[in-house]
Parts: structure tokens; C-alpha cells; sequence
């Protein structure tokens, strides 16, 4: 599979969460600073991005955000969007409007504690999204232990329906083992007109991205769905010991690429 997208007119811009703490892996680095391969995190998703021609790149940031800035100072291409109170991801989203509201076309959210992903799928999300002139398109991955991830709720045609966090998720739901990986791309019109409708949860007070896709759907928009991410590419990252794992393995990976 190709790592280049099909040729198309839209502008495409990427928002890559940054903010949060990362408390599960201790100190006080912020999450998306831990080294992989020798750089942080976060370098790597936005990698993926400009791989498949995604610019500019709006990097959110919050806890430590002078860190986060600092280690990625020499990107010229990415743009810093402070999310002062971290108020959920669909908050993360609304705190870019200023930065790419106004550029149309369409923009990945991704997020920044994922450096396994490759910009093949990035690439096949683009091009489903494109072709199918879809309002979101979102990939998903199919886990043996899909515990902890938000499930993937298909309607009797087999099409999206909605995507049911692990705390929301029935005893039925918990069942399914395809999952959203936080890979997605939206039309940015239809986004940020979303997410004045985005209601703030009443339990914890925050805004999920992830209710976006079905109020689309619920306004007649197309949401198109890519499977078959790899479960690799979106192992968790919460203790040191996984995150020696996937720094093993994007080793392997950019020794084989270099290989060939």
C-alpha cells in the first residue's frame, strides 16, 4: 500500500494532541516527550503527517507545553495552539478553530502518544475520505483484548453508527473487538459546525471528539470507516516496559526501511 494519497485539490491540515500529562508512565515529562527511536513521540506522528502531505501541522499543547514547543522548535511547519484547561479532545479540536477553520479542505486529529502509525494508513484514510466525499473518516483496528479502547458500532448495513467508549459500553458492546485507534479525518467545515453542538458531558465535563461522527451521522453526513490497522501499530503506551516495547520495535522497523 502507498504512503502518497491520491492527488486531490482540498487542503489537508493535521491537529495532533499534545496536552495531557501522561501520569500512568510517572515523572513529570510530559507524555509525548518519552523517547522512541530517539526522538519523542510525538515526532513521529507528525512524520507520518507530512508524509502524506498534511500542512500545517497543529501541534496542541497544555502540560509543560514550553517543553513540548522546545523539543520541536526546528519544525517550521507546525503551529502551537495552547489548550490551557485540558476540557476533553473535542475541547483540544475547538481551541484550533483560529488556526484552521478558515483553510477548508479537510484535517487529520490524531493523537501525539502514537508513534507506531504509518503514513500508509494515513494515506488510505485520505482517499477513502476524498472519494467518498465523507464528513469523517476513522480507522479501526481489530484487537484480540480490545480492553480500554472505544468500540466501533456498525448498523445492520454494516455501515458506522457509533463509536461507544469502554465505561459507555454494554455488556454486548464490550464484545466487540474492532476499535477506534484515534485516526481520523474530517471535513473541516462539518467539524467545527459539530462542535458548536459538541455537548459537554455531565459526568466528567468534558467534550468528546468522539460523539462527533455519530451527530453527523445523525444529520445525514457520510461517515466512511478504514479497517484494518495493524494491533501494532496502536499498542498502548502507559508504563516504561511498553514503552521499551514499541521503541524495540520502530527500531526494527527503520533498520528494516534503511535495509531496503
Amino acid at each position: 500500500m502507498s504512503s502518497t494519497p491520491q492527488q486531490t485539490d482540498r487542503p489537508l491540515a493535521a491537529v495532533i494532541l499534545a496536552a495531557g500529562k501522561g501520569t500512568r508512565m510517572g515523572g513529570d515529562l510530559p507524555k509525548v516527550l518519552h523517547q522512541v527511536a530517539g526522538k519523542p513521540m510525538v515526532h513521529w506522528v507528525a512524520e507520518a503527517c507530512r508524509e502524506v502531505g498534511a500542512s500545517p501541522l497543529v501541534v496542541v499543547v497544555g502540560y509543560q507545553s514550553d517543553r513540548v514547543r522546545e523539543a520541536m522548535a526546528e519544525d517550521d511547519d507546525i503551529v502551537f495552539v495552547e489548550q490551557a484547561e485540558q476540557l476533553g479532545t473535542g475541547h483540544a479540536v475547538e481551541v484550533c478553530r483560529e488556526a484552521i477553520a478558515d483553510l477548508g479542505g479537510d484535517a487529520f486529529v490524531l493523537a501525539g502518544d502514537g508513534p507506531l502509525i504509518r503514513a500508509r494508513t494515513l494515506a488510505a484514510m485520505v482517499d477513502r475520505h476524498a472519494a467518498s466525499f465523507a464528513s469523517a473518516t476513522l480507522a479501526t483496528a481489530v484487537l484480540d483484548d480490545p480492553t480500554g479502547y472505544g468500540r466501533i458500532i456498525r448498523d445492520s448495513d454494516d455501515c458506522f453508527e457509533a463509536i461507544v467508549e469502554q465505561k459507555n459500553a454494554s455488556e454486548t458492546q464490550l464484545t466487540i473487538d474492532e476499535v477506534y485507534p484515534s485516526y481520523a479525518i474530517f471535513d473541516v467545515a462539518d467539524l467545527f459546525d459539530m462542535l458548536e453542538e459538541l455537548p459537554r458531558n455531565a459526568v466528567s465535563g468534558e467534550y468528546y471528539l468522539t460523539e462527533v461522527p455519530a451527530m453527523m451521522r445523525s444529520q445525514g453526513k457520510r461517515i466512511e470507516l478504514v479497517p484494518g490497522v495493524p494491533a501494532e501499530d496502536i499498542l498502548s503506551i502507559n508504563t516504561p516496559e511498553q514503552l521499551a516495547r514499541v521503541d524495540a520495535i520502530l527500531q526494527q522497523r527503520l533498520h528494516t526501511e534503511a535495509a531496503t
